[in-house]
């Protein structure tokens, strides 16, 4: 079978995140979204219909035989047996949702709909944190079904139901709380949590993430690959390769890959009249009221915070930006700024991809052709 996960015209909705990835590889839960298309079918092949900067990097695999699909849609053991069930030229519609379409080309063809009670749709960014503890026990109990963790440690101490924990090979957990009873942990291959740390589920800890030591982490929060965490997190998603490595408060947030936040970068969840938070968006290019109390950082791709940032309700800020100031920067932060101030200079472009590329040399990692085409797509004319 050959998928194709459609961003339809939802792309800038997840911005600045979409804006280096496809809607199909943000992460919630276990992982992103592809790597859950391809865990629920392990021979298809799996390719995105994005915007054209990131399709270099993130290239569509098209056939004669097709299955295009929304790419805001989560899939689950019973959505997926409706996929399977569909032939050349059947579309799939649930809760009154376009699901999929099966054909040489991609078309919203219209069909009647069913029903399904646990159909998971992303509509904006921050569905990513408000979704992510149901996307979590999903994940966790479609993937550890019929699987056995590796042995927890007796110098931990776990409070809940040994079922709720899954541990693999190569990982390390010493002298740790670990509460599974307010939602699930999973601890990936080579992931460590050091000495001290104090976890409540749901936490999914992707390959080589690190806890560091006395981390206090509340549900539900996912690490993906190769992040460093410390300090008190709660409801954050970290893409892949990020550090927050320090003391400092995080809540109800989306870090993108290669960022790195300075030691006591806090950043406001919460208003202090407990009102609904305004937020930048990229479509209407203003801030916009939402429906939400609770809102933290939104962190584009290889950015960072200088120590003692001081990091707003509702922040979101943008690809390649370099943030240092003695007070709150501006609510909204512009891809490759440089301060913290209102009407910020423009990071120079050479600079910014050089500090990019040393961070991920580090990790054994280098600025790709397809990574240059995005970011030079992005930076200010």
């Amino acid at each position: 079978m050959n998928i194709i996960l459609h961003d339809l015209s939802n792309h800038l909705k997840f911005a600045p995140l979409s804006l280096t990835r496809p809607i199909g590889n943000l992460r919630a839960g276990l992982w992103t979204n592809d790597e859950r298309w391809q865990f629920y079918f392990p021979e298809a092949n799996i390719s995105f219909q994005t915007e054209e900067h990131i399709s270099e990097k993130f290239p569509l695999v098209k056939e004669e035989d097709n299955v295009f699909v929304n790419a805001t849609v989560v899939p689950s053991p019973k959505l997926i047996e409706k996929i399977k069930s569909l032939r050349s030229g059947d579309s799939l519609w649930v809760n009154n949702v376009f699901v999929a379409y099966r054909g040489a080309e991609y078309e919203e063809k219209e069909s009647a709909s069913i029903e399904l009670d646990e159909l998971i749709v992303l509509e904006n960014r921050w569905d990513l944190y408000q979704k992510n503890d149901q996307i979590l026990r999903t994940d966790f109990a479609a993937y550890t079904s019929g699987k056995t963790s590796a042995a927890l440690s007796n110098s931990n101490t776990l409070i809940g139901d040994t079922q709720q924990l899954f541990i693999e090979e190569g990982a390390t957990v010493e002298c740790a709380i670990l509460n599974v009873k307010s939602g699930p942990i999973y601890i990936g291959k080579n992931a460590e949590i050091m000495e001290g740390s104090v976890v409540r589920g749901g936490l999914a800890m992707a390959e080589s993430s690190v806890l560091k030591l006395s981390t206090k982490v509340y549900g539900a929060t996912s690490l993906g690959p190769h992040c460093k965490v410390g300090g008190e997190v709660n409801n954050v998603i970290f893409q892949a390769y990020s550090n927050k490595g320090h003391d400092g408060f995080l809540g109800n947030s989306l870090i993108g890959e290669w960022c790195n936040l300075g030691a006591d970068t806090n950043s406001s969840n919460l208003k202090n009249n407990y009102g609904n938070v305004k937020t930048y968006s990229y479509l209407t290019r203003k801030m916009e009221l939402t429906e939400l109390m609770f809102m933290g950082v939104t962190m584009g791709d290889h950015s960072k915070t200088s120590i003692n940032t001081m990091l707003n309700t509702a922040t979101v800020i943008g690809v390649c930006a370099n943030l240092f100031s003695a007070g709150f920067p501006p609510k909204f932060v512009p891809d490759f700024s440089w301060g913290g101030e209102p009407n910020p200079p423009v990071y120079d472009f050479d600079r910014a991809v050089d500090a990019a590329n040393q961070m991920m040399i580090r990790r054994g990692k280098a600025i790709t052709d397809g990574d240059l085409k995005i970011l030079k797509h992005l930076f200010p004319k």
